[in-house]
């Protein structure tokens, strides 16, 4: 039994039920029917989620994580990933950032929807010769020095304060370079190390190639595995690459006037600006009625900043754009800023009432929880507090739990909210917060933690009764991702170097080299292949094989 609400939080829960949101992120399973997704141009996350963004594949940003450190717990790091689905023999030009982008994370210690504290990334290329030659490199590289590397990225890192102030803190610093392959760069977990630099005051960071950390099975788009859950458990992304930026600093840099004892909490997302560029507008579509009095597709998707940059990628929580936003404003969504979220009306009937409960239901017979979905509204776009206006009675991650917090300015928005005063899990559960792990997603979001798994089972309401639900309990059965994580930052895999369709007979070697991560028996590479009810091993040994890996 709930007690009754004072006013001002019962008005609080009212704006809550208002905004676009995050919510929408639990619609994962119909994002196939939204998107219209082909084998090829598939999605994953915040993969190629909008059909401008798809176009520009150094702007699209495809995930974002915020944790406590697990090995220094008086720091936090965020890293951010950006150029969806790298093939890793994508030469000669390979996957370089953009030079004509700024590559932003930024962080809410207040709630206002307005970030407090934002670290700029801006890249420069830099060719050795470019007159007589076509090569990445002309030689094997032990150096990011090194003369054979003809292709070189610099950066400048900034910080921008609360005040409006920014302050460089590096400057023409070498970025890592896309991992070219065995022959040109033999020991390319050297190179990275040379790329993880120190920050003034306390810190470090990286920016430079990395394995895609995000795991799923994509077929989930095919109407829930066909209506047959027993054709999950394949990773769509094993053996595909990002370029990942990642920093790491003291909790006090990223809370609410420097203490973060007294407000924990802090909202994170990342942003990619280009200078001039128009993302979205509205040119009198066809369809006028019924959106809404106020939509993110009636004006230019992106502001211009007065130095003529503009948004044109956004990413907080995993799958918001992707799965939620109807494909009219997705573009106009990736220019906004979450202090505007509560003020968007054209999903929120979808957001309050999701698809994915219904299409579960009618395919798999699993009752849909009833609507209104505030439950959803609480976890993605409130943060979890008792005084949030939603049916989950804890306090977990929703900035109003901070001492210094005005309520007044508070909006909800759709951020990665992460509260720095709970300490790295011992024990690592893959199911974070439904699984009584506290350190890990929705509750900032770890690189191991199961997404896809989590929010299906927010879906059909686990959040509200604190049980999973028995029949989906396998989820997408990927639980794991194909290669383990590094215990030390930058903590994310190595990049791959093997073509995803390479023939096994192909692939001596394996290893990091043969972009397997070292799983291999002689010539043959093996990865492990998740199941429902657990994982099994399997042997890759036919011309074409299918690259799986180990369950949880």
């Amino acid at each position: 039994m709930q007690l009754p609400r004072p006013p001002r939080l019962a008005a609080l829960a009212r704006r809550a039920e208002r905004p676009l949101a995050g919510v929408g992120v639990l619609a994962l399973t119909a994002a196939g029917a939204l998107a219209g997704l082909t084998p090829g141009v598939s999605s994953a996350s915040s993969h190629r989620e909008a059909p401008l963004i798809a176009g520009d594949p150094r702007a699209d940003n495809t995930d974002v994580y915020a944790f406590v450190s697990p090995d220094n717990p008086d720091t936090v790091t965020l890293i951010a990933n950006w150029i969806p689905f790298e093939e890793p023999n994508g030469g000669p030009n390979f996957y370089p950032f953009a030079d004509d982008a700024r590559y932003n994370i930024k962080v809410d210690s207040d709630g206002d929807g307005k970030p407090d504290v934002t670290y700029t990334w801006s890249f420069t290329s830099h060719y050795r010769d470019d007159a007589n030659q076509f090569l990445y490199n002309t030689g094997v590289v032990n150096s990011l020095d090194d003369a054979t590397l003809n292709f070189r990225q610099t950066y400048t890192l900034t910080v921008t304060g609360p005040d409006g102030a920014t302050k460089t803190l590096l400057k023409n610093v070498p970025a890592a370079p896309s991992n070219v392959g065995k022959a040109s760069m033999p020991d390319y977990a050297s190179l990275r190390k040379q790329a993880v630099l120190g920050l003034p005051g306390g810190g470090q960071t990286y920016a430079g190639q990395a394995d895609d950390s995000f795991f799923l099975d994509l077929r989930v788009f095919d109407l829930l595995y066909g209506g047959n859950l027993k054709e999950s458990g394949h990773d769509t992304l094993t053996g595909y690459n990002v370029n990942t930026i990642a920093i790491q600093v003291p909790k006090k840099d990223l809370a609410l006037k420097g203490d973060s004892t007294r407000n924990p909490v802090i909202g994170v997302w990342s942003t990619t600006d280009r200078k001039g560029a128009v993302v979205a507008q509205d040119k009198g579509g066809e369809d006028k009625g019924g959106e809404g009095k106020e939509t993110a597709g009636k004006e230019t998707a992106g502001k211009e900043d007065g130095a003529g940059w503009r948004q044109v990628s956004r990413l907080g929580n995993p799958l918001i754009n992707e799965v939620v936003v109807p494909i009219k404003f997705k573009d106009a969504f990736n220019g906004l800023t979450p202090d505007k979220d509560h003020t968007v009306t054209p999903v929120v009937d979808k957001v309050k009432d999701p698809i994915v409960p219904k299409l579960v239901q009618s395919i798999y017979g699993i009752p849909a929880p009833a609507a209104p979905r505030n439950d959803l509204v609480e976890i993605f776009l409130t943060g979890v507090c008792k005084a949030c206006g939603g049916p989950i009675q804890a306090d977990l991650n929703s900035q109003l739990l901070n001492a210094d917090v005005s309520k007044d300015r508070f909006v909800p928005s759709e951020e990665l909210r992460l509260n720095m005063s709970v300490p790295p899990a011992a024990a690592p559960n893959r199911l974070g917060v439904l699984a009584q792990d506290l350190a890990g997603f929705p509750n900032g979001r770890r690189l191991a933690d199961d997404v896809v798994d989590i929010t299906l089972q927010a879906a059909e309401g686990a959040a509200q009764t604190g049980k999973l639900v028995p029949a989906l309990a396998a989820g997408d059965g990927v639980n794991t991702n194909d290669h383990a994580f590094d215990k030390t930052f930058p903590y994310v895999a190595l990049p791959n170097t093997a073509a995803v369709n390479q023939a096994v007979s192909d692939t001596p070697g394996g290893g990091v080299a043969a972009g397997l991560g070292g799983l291999s028996l002689s010539r043959f590479p093996i990865a492990g292949a998740t199941a429902l009810g657990g994982g099994v091993l399997l042997t890759a040994a036919a011309v074409l094989a299918l690259r799986r890996r180990h369950s949880a």
